[in-house]
């Protein structure tokens, strides 16, 4: 009750927790109750009905005292009951010690006593924890020393705070504190090295519009050494906030410069065309790069971006020779790789056979650490076996599936080896030494939950009452004290506990990050369960039974779509665990004749997996395949028509790894590759 409270708030939420909370108000779980009320009428910002129910929790709250101390006081504060905060928080450091919440608390202490004419004693509390620097905290200390007379300190503070850390909600608030308070103190205005800082920091951020203002203010006053870069900064700030016209005048009427900032302005002149589909533009503006700054990153990344170009419109030759370029120019540079790839594989597609097997050892032995060996290694194989070479196709075949075992290529690679069935172990191929070992496999020995960890299990109470947030900070804390790996692991079981499926999700696959190149014995059984989880499984079967689907392929789609976020929305507006525009769900409701759906059904899970899976079945129809269909979902019918008349291909594989697009390309893999996972872990669904 507590977690669908502080999820929706909604009235019968609000009375469901009441309820529990006044049969148990004698009790700790009717404080844990009243402390959820509390904090959600918190979240509603309405503070005056969060007095209440805190105040009732504080008798027997016991390990949970400080949330609700806190969050009374803060309530108290909000609703101008200072003094009662203020008798509140003078005793949090002694009743509390070991609270989490120290640092906040005096925070509010700080404010509360400065709004009671204390800001002396304000400025001693603050000062004592200014690090790590907190944003909030900054501005009370500088509200503070301003209340207590010293304005200079106080300007100096909410300066700082507003040009080091704009993109605080803070940094506002300091920034009209300070400009009132300047002249007051005598003092000038803010230098140009600290506007600058402020700039750069917004653009950082993409705060592109705050960024364009403030560097257009530069701009006036920047020296002739200064006024090229902060122009061109401006020119991309006015891009990145939709102004394209502003950013062409910045970059056609910039003075002549030289080097790096040269071939950046030509880029984003390139950028700009490339936005408006004027690609042969962007060629022309290469040429100028390449002319400009040949040794230039910035021509590195404009070369990647025409091999592209040249790749779409089926100029493969020049498409090899772009990328060529790029790797021969700059052997060294991130995207060496990649176009190293794209040479081999454009030369495969060629039907340049003798090249793309030197290219394809290449890649193998210069950048044997790149993503793209795991394809190298399998196409290489395939042209072995397309040769004859059973043992050296063999050879590839099983390397992939040692090392790579659950990438898209591992099954594949191990289907392949069994249909050799070359009946003896292959010979050896020095080229495939240069495949290192996986360098980093998790230690998960020590993974047992130090349950008798007080705060441990102050977390574990904390998420009883839904407050998921408090727990896992707790739970944190915790593994600071107790060293050990059990953290993802429980944090993603109190995400699961929670039906915050994407939560653990994306916990488990930080904390392994190279999770897909493990085999399934190197990882505890919770921990591939939590990375490929199965809820909604009732209903996702019935939809994908009743569309011919594999289960296992429409759960590792939505895996790839939502992580199983019922309430995900992308910002194209597609919605629920399936992803679907509410144009969309609207005409596959009209074919299912599912009456009076309207499009915020889409975030109900079993409305979205009926209609999600009735679409995809659609689309596995119209192109005769799931990978097919699959790259359609992500890119759409058009562009996978266009593929596939992109020529002939061997088989589905080959027209996977020609996917232009490589977000397209890699979801295809991913959710194919995930589907195995799946089926390895549950089996037959």
């Amino acid at each position: 009750m507590a977690r669908q409270l502080l999820q929706d708030r909604t009235p019968a939420a609000y009375a469901g927790v009441e309820a529990f909370a006044r049969r148990h108000s004698g009790e700790g779980a009717g404080a844990l109750a009243w402390l959820a009320l509390g904090y959600a009428h918190v979240l509603d910002h309405d503070y005056r009905k969060a007095v209440e129910p805190l105040s009732r929790a504080k008798p027997h709250a016991g390990e949970i005292g400080d949330y609700v101390a806190y969050y009374l006081a803060n309530s108290y504060l909000e609703t101008g009951r200072n003094p009662e905060a203020v008798a509140l928080l003078s005793t949090f450091d002694k009743n509390f010690p070991a609270s989490l919440l120290v640092r906040d608390a005096h925070v509010l202490y700080a404010n509360a006593l400065t709004a009671n004419g204390r800001a002396k004693e304000a400025v001693r509390i603050l000062e004592q924890d200014r690090e790590p620097v907190r944003s909030d905290l900054e501005l009370a200390l500088g509200r503070a020393y301003a209340a207590a007379g010293d304005t200079g300190k106080a300007v100096a503070i909410l300066r700082h705070l507003s040009f080091s850390i704009p993109l605080s909600f803070e940094a506002g608030v300091a920034q009209a504190d300070a400009e009132k308070l300047a002249p007051v103190a005598g003092l000038g205005s803010p230098s140009f090295g600290e506007r600058k800082n402020r700039a750069d920091v917004l653009a950082r951020g993409k705060r592109f519009a705050e960024a364009a203002e403030a560097y257009r203010e530069l701009l006036r006053e920047a020296t002739p050494t200064d006024a090229p870069a902060i122009q061109l900064a401006l020119a991309e700030a006015l891009y990145h906030s939709g102004q394209k016209r502003e950013a062409e005048h910045e970059l056609e009427t910039m003075p002549a410069s030289s080097g790096e900032i040269a071939a950046e302005r030509l880029f984003d002149i390139g950028e700009i065309q490339r936005a408006s589909n004027d690609d042969d533009g962007f060629l022309r503006t290469v040429g100028d790069i390449r002319q400009a700054a040949p040794t230039s990153p910035w021509l590195e990344q404009a070369l990647l971006y025409a091999g592209n170009i040249y790749l779409l419109r089926r100029d493969y030759d020049r498409a090899i020779d772009t990328y060529r370029e790029l790797e021969q120019r700059f052997p060294g540079a991130p995207r060496a790789h990649y176009a190293h790839w794209k040479v081999a594989w454009l030369s495969l597609r060629q039907g340049r056979t003798a090249e793309a097997k030197q290219e394809l050892e290449e890649q193998i032995a210069a950048f044997p650490e790149s993503a793209e060996v795991p394809a190298a290694l399998y196409w290489r194989g395939r042209l072995a076996e397309e040769d004859g070479d059973r043992p050296m196709a063999s050879a590839y075949y099983q390397k992939i599936a040692e090392r790579f075992p659950n990438y898209y290529y591992g099954p594949l690679a191990r289907e392949r080896v069994k249909n050799l069935a070359t009946g003896e172990d292959p010979p050896h191929y020095a080229i495939l030494d240069h495949v290192p070992p996986l360098s980093t496999v998790p230690a998960l020995g020590d993974a047992t939950v130090p349950d008798d960890s007080l705060r441990v299990e102050k977390a574990h109470l904390l998420e009883n009452g839904g407050l998921l947030d408090f727990a896992v900070r707790e739970l944190k804390a915790a593994a600071e004290e107790e060293p050990g790996s059990w953290l993802p692991g429980e944090m993603a079981r109190m995400y699961e506990d929670a039906g915050r499926y994407d939560l653990a999700v994306e916990t488990l696959k930080r904390a392994i990050p190279n999770y897909f190149a493990l085999d399934l014995s190197a990882l505890p059984r919770s921990y591939w369960e939590g990375l490929f989880p199965r809820p909604y499984w009732p209903d996702l079967q019935r939809c994908s039974s009743a569309n011919a689907l594999d289960p296992y392929l429409v759960a590792s789609l939505i895996r790839q779509e939502s992580e199983f976020n019922p309430a995900a929305v992308s910002n194209k507006n597609a919605l629920g665990l399936m992803q679907l525009l509410p144009r969309v769900g609207t005409g596959v409701a009209k074919q299912t004749k599912l009456k009076h759906f309207s499009p915020p059904q889409l975030f109900t899970p079993s409305v979205n997996l009926e209609l999600g899976t009735r679409y995809f079945r659609s689309m596995v129809d119209q192109f005769g395949g799931f990978e097919y269909a699959l790259a359609a979902y992500n890119a759409g019918d058009d562009r996978v028509r266009e593929w596939q008349s992109a020529g002939k291909y061997r088989d589905v594989q080959e027209f996977v790894e020609s996917i232009p697009f490589t977000e397209t390309r890699e979801y295809v893999e991913a959710i194919m590759r995930n589907a195995n996972v799946y089926r390895q872990l549950y089996g037959t669904p």
